[in-house]
């Protein structure tokens, strides 16, 4: 597994706080990170492939930093968004899969192959040239994983990949995501996600509250969201 540090990080929005005094060292398989809306956990999971930078302190993957080796690292670190619109670049599902691989020292055969290898793991194989925007929000959440691990990275990060998605599809990319033999950083309101987990951190108001395998972890976190619910009556 990569090592993943965050040694004194803070982030700042103008005058607005986003996180502050972090300190992790991420060395576990499969990582939940848990808050509120606004607590900062889409901003630490950015700053590990360098989508943003900490404004104090540093974070590095391996001893690299995603700023100043944000080619490097995001060759070890693939970024599945909450919105899978955002990745999708190319006219059709294989097109987007093989458009990972445009900078790789492969040929166009094992391309095609590893593309082929891919979309049957993600049960996209009906789906080879079919238009990219035109499949189902499921779908191109499966294809938007499928673009990022067809590079074969040893981490992955997924930001919110379930809260666009109903039930059933929600159900089969956690599944995917914690059978992954890549290093997994997942940041979700789904806690059914992280119970399997190796580790889950809890942030409030941009501080790590917590911090420990899932059952204490998720236990501070539904108590943090039980003190935050307006009394009634």
């Amino acid at each position: 597994m990569s090592e993943i540090r965050f040694e004194s990080v803070g982030h700042r929005y103008g005058d607005r706080i986003v996180l502050q005094d972090v300190d992790l060292t991420l060395t576990e398989s499969k990582i939940g990170v848990v808050g509120a809306n606004g607590s900062g956990k889409s901003t630490l999971a950015r700053m590990i492939n360098g989508l943003v930078a900490p404004t104090a302190g540093r974070v590095t993957v391996d001893g690299l930093s995603p700023v100043g080796h944000g080619r490097e690292v995001r060759r070890k670190v693939g970024f599945v968004f909450t919105d899978p619109d955002t990745q999708i670049v190319m006219p059709t599902v294989a097109e987007d899969v093989a458009f990972s691989l445009r900078r790789s020292d492969l040929g166009k055969t094992e391309i095609a192959q590893r593309v082929a290898e891919m979309l049957c793991r993600m049960g996209l194989s009906d789906f080879t040239d079919h238009p990219a925007h035109l499949l189902s929000g499921g779908q191109k959440q499966l294809l938007a994983l499928a673009a990022v691990l067809v590079r074969e990275p040893a981490v992955v990060v997924a930001d919110e990949p379930t809260t666009l998605l109903d039930l059933r599809n929600a159900r089969r990319i956690a599944a995917i995501l914690a059978t992954l033999p890549q290093q997994v950083i997942a940041v979700t309101h789904d806690l059914t996600l992280l119970e399997t987990f190796d580790r889950v951190i809890v942030l409030d108001g941009g501080r790590v509250v917590a911090d420990s395998a899932p059952g204490e972890a998720l236990r501070r976190y539904r108590a943090l969201c039980d003190d935050a619910e307006p009394a009634h009556g």
